[in-house]
This record gives C-alpha cells, structure tokens and sequence, in this order.
C-alpha cells in the first residue's frame, strides 16, 4: 500500500525578503559598513533652457527629482523662448541626481533655476558644494554670465560646459573662452547634455579641477 504522507518537505525554504533581494543587486563595497564612500555636492547653472534639468536627468543613475511647473502666458514678457520654441517647462526650485563614480566617490548634482526671479535660491542651493558647472549655449552666451560672477565672487570652483544643441553651428572652446573672457586655469568643455558620456566627462573634468583648486 501506497504511503499517503508526501515526500515534499514539511516546511518550504525562506524565500529572500525586499531587504535580501534588494542586497543581492549592490557591489561589494556597497554592502561593507565599515566604510562609505565620500558624498560630494555639484551644482549645475546656467541660463534659462540651457539644458540643465537634461544634464542632470542624463547623468543620474537614481530616478531624477524635478521641479518643473508649466510655463504660462505670465512668463512671456521675461523668459526668452527664441532658442528654445518647444519648451513648455521650466525648473522652480531645483534638479536632483546621484551619480556613483567608483567605490570611493558619490556625486550628488543639484540644477538650479535659471530664471532671475529664482536666484535667491542659489546661496542655499551652493552651500556645501564642491564646484559647479556653469552650462552655456552659443546662441546665448550672455545668459550664462549671471553664474560666472556668482561663482567667481563666492570663490567657487566651475567648469564651463558649452551644451551643443542639434543644428546649431559648433565652436572651439578656446572659442568659447575668449567670448566670455573665462580664466585660462578654468575648464571649457564641449558637452551634449543628452549624452550621458560627455556630462559625465564634464563632471569629471570639474572635480579634477575642484581637487586642484583645493589648497593641500
């Protein structure tokens, strides 16, 4: 006669709860709490529709926190919409990203508003930063001066990254450079902010520069 009791075990294994699976998908280095990686801050500036809130959504490696709120009828008579016809958005407060470099470094990127009835964000925004990037388009280059004096008079270090958007005419960045009288010690980069690779180049142009700005 046939036994009647399964041969399955009595008690199935423990499946892997949220925290374990969760786990499994971290490097080494990410799981060992003896140690963390430093956590800088950068902050990205610029003009209005230079392509900020792209930079950092390009970049991030977390789901991007945006601030953006539909641009209205209100705005028409300050925010310059020329070079950018399509754009129906505009950051109110500010971008957020994370970026790992390696086992040692984290980066924490932060976009400004670009519009000047934002700025009085910017002293909170900064505080704490490492350095900035100061993103410039060559249609309006002016634009971008507002953050090279903020920049300059706080004494932090920056990076100009000129944001090459389809059909528009490229430049040098020596070009660039003497257009806006940047320092010589002071990084031009020629970036596209939709390309993941050439914002990451830029942000670790800007930290090399920022590490060699830092006094020993």
């Amino acid at each position: 006669m046939d036994s009647v009791v399964s041969e399955s075990p009595l008690f199935a294994p423990r499946q892997p709860g949220p925290k374990e699976q969760a786990e499994e998908s971290l490097q080494a280095w990410q799981l060992d709490r003896t140690r963390a990686p430093i956590a800088t801050k950068i902050v990205v500036a610029g003009g209005f529709g230079v392509g900020k809130t792209t930079f950092v959504g390009s970049v991030s490696e977390i789901t991007p926190l945006k601030t953006e709120a539909m641009m209205t009828q209100a705005s028409e008579e300050t925010d310059d919409l020329s070079a950018t016809p399509d754009k129906v958005t505009t950051t109110v407060a500010m971008d957020f990203g994370r970026l790992t470099l390696d086992d040692d470094l984290v980066l924490y990127v932060f976009g400004t508003p670009g519009q000047q009835r934002f700025w009085f964000m910017w002293d909170d925004l900064v505080r704490g930063a490492i350095g900035a990037v100061v993103m410039a388009d060559t249609r309006r280059l002016a634009d971008c001066f507002p953050a090279l004096d903020y920049f300059e008079s706080c004494g932090l270090p920056y990076i100009v990254a000129v944001n090459h958007f389809e059909g528009t005419p490229g430049f040098e960045a020596e070009d660039v450079r003497e257009a806006l009288t940047v320092p010589p010690h002071v990084p031009v980069v020629i970036m596209d902010a939709r390309n993941r690779i050439t914002v990451v180049e830029s942000l670790l142009a800007l930290v090399g520069h920022a590490l060699d700005a830092t006094p020993a």
